[in-house]
């Protein structure tokens, strides 16, 4: 595509413009080829504008920047007020819009993004509107899954997946949004045609990330300024603070306040390898059966959102049911099959608000005890640890303490940590600073009827151990557990 068509969207000041074929746009120095343009973003931990030299050996000759850089005199650059919004912008343009093309469905909030996505993505996909997720556990579409590196990718992946999903003849995205993706301009092109709300409370705070929960809360409501629709939790206080703010109309769920969307007779569905919930979906246009694959009040509540955006874009109550009642999420509250007579739960519960939910919502099932492998990041977010070692201490028969992402800290510290506040709370504790071992050690220890809940790594695959990605499942390793007994 050509540089003009490129950037005929964006507001620049140009040195030496003269246009040309550009072939990628990159924001990897590693990745510039020839015919490539290079953004140079600012980042949390690096500045893009320190590899412009690196960008220009590699082959590029056109550069999106905030400032002046010192490149010879054949590199055409484009300097901005800002790159990321930029990058944004010109995203867009070299995928010939394909925001354009799809129906586009945000979800943001603290918790239950990505269950949300996945039971929308599966009632949609029942109706024969083939849609694609993007969220924390990837970019699902047309039977592939590819990473991503954030829950909310940049801009240009953005509209590259967006691009795939529509030549592959998908006609809607579920995306989850979350506040540093709104924060870091990566939505800014996108309209969205409906945007949900699940709930707010304190994360992403501190280190690189928000300065303060009104920060946080601030870029969450943002997206509510670029929706078509607002689907809001009505029994979450933070949604009367959007309503005052949007000017879009606002459709609202909820389990105990009065809501377009609410549920009745809700029940726990218990069996080997399953739990479930079953309610009463209670809309203006009648009452309907309904069954989760995924257990708790949470899920119920995730599963009213989804069934409000499903009434939006007239999906049949029959597709929404099945939809509902096959939705399985990687990581989240997923009962793993184990040949066993105790169940495993692997889920990505990593805060108090998580940890309550999901340990609560298994202990009101029959079982014997509740067993906990857990940990907390490094670097960051250390109120974590106080808030899941008090959680689990007083709610589990046993707590591992163990790994997760301890980053540059010392791990056995963090886990130590941690383990103070479990004891704090008059909690039984093991410290198992390695995972896999914490993981072997709670299958070891569990009998008939108990459920191991492995915590805070969900679907991912790689700890985050001084800067580097070391391979890691909590899948596999439970997998290797029964694989080699």
């Amino acid at each position: 595509m050509l540089l003009s068509e490129i950037v005929k969207d964006l507001t620049y000041t140009a040195r030496a413009f003269h246009d040309c074929e550009i072939d990628a746009i990159v924001y990897d120095s590693r990745k510039a080829v020839p015919g490539s343009l290079f953004a140079a973003l600012t980042g949390a931990y690096s500045d893009g504008h320190d590899y412009v030299s690196a960008a220009y050996l590699s082959g590029a000759r056109v550069f999106l920047t905030e400032r002046e850089v010192s490149l010879p005199a054949d590199a055409v650059v484009l300097v901005t007020a800002d790159s990321r919004a930029s990058l944004a912008v010109i995203a867009a343009a070299f995928y010939r819009h394909p925001e354009k093309e799809l129906k586009i469905i945000g979800v943001t909030g603290t918790k239950g993004k990505t269950s949300i996505a996945g039971m929308l993505g599966s009632c949609l996909n029942h109706a024969g509107v083939k849609c694609g997720t993007i969220g924390t556990v990837g970019a699902y579409y047309d039977g592939r899954i590819e990473p991503t590196l954030n829950t909310t990718p940049e801009s240009l992946e953005c509209m590259r997946l967006f691009r795939q999903m529509l030549d592959c003849g998908c006609r809607a995205v579920v995306m989850e949004v979350s506040s540093l993706g709104l924060k870091a301009h990566r939505v800014d092109t996108i309209p969205f045609d409906a945007a949900i709300f699940t709930n707010l409370s304190p994360d992403h705070i501190g280190g690189k990330e928000h300065a303060s929960f009104a920060e946080y809360a601030y870029w969450k409501k943002q997206l509510f300024h670029k929706c078509k629709v607002a689907i809001l939790n009505a029994d979450d206080p933070f949604s009367a603070e959007i309503e005052k703010e949007i000017s879009a109309p606002v459709v609202t769920y909820a389990l105990h306040a009065e809501a377009d969307y609410t549920a009745r007779e809700i029940r726990p569905t218990h069996g080997k390898n399953l739990f479930g919930a079953a309610f009463t979906l209670v809309t203006k246009n009648g009452d309907y059966p309904c069954t989760t694959s995924v257990p708790g009040l949470f899920s119920v509540e995730n599963a009213l959102a989804a069934v409000a955006v499903c009434d939006l874009l007239g999906v049949p109550i029959a597709d929404v049911q099945a939809g509902l009642a096959s939705a399985r999420v990687l990581g989240r509250n997923d009962c793993v099959a184990v040949p066993a007579d105790y169940n495993v739960i692997i889920d990505y519960a990593h805060n108090g608000q998580s940890f309550h939910a999901v340990i609560d919502t298994f202990a009101a099932f029959p079982h014997a005890r509740i067993i906990t492998v857990f940990g907390s990041v490094g670097d960051r977010a250390q109120l974590r640890r106080q808030e899941v070692g008090l959680i689990s201490g007083k709610r589990a028969d046993l707590s591992i303490v163990t790994t997760d992402d301890p980053g540059f800290e010392d791990p056995k510290a963090i886990c130590e940590e941690i383990a103070g506040y479990v004891r704090q709370a008059g909690g039984a504790c093991r410290v198992i600073p390695d995972r896999r071992q914490a993981v072997f050690a709670a299958l070891d220890e569990a009998k008939a009827g108990d459920i191991v809940l492995i915590l805070g790594k969900g679907h991912e695959t790689a700890q985050k151990v001084r800067g580097e990605k070391v391979p890691y499942s909590d899948y596999e390793t439970v997998r290797d557990y029964f694989r080699n007994r």
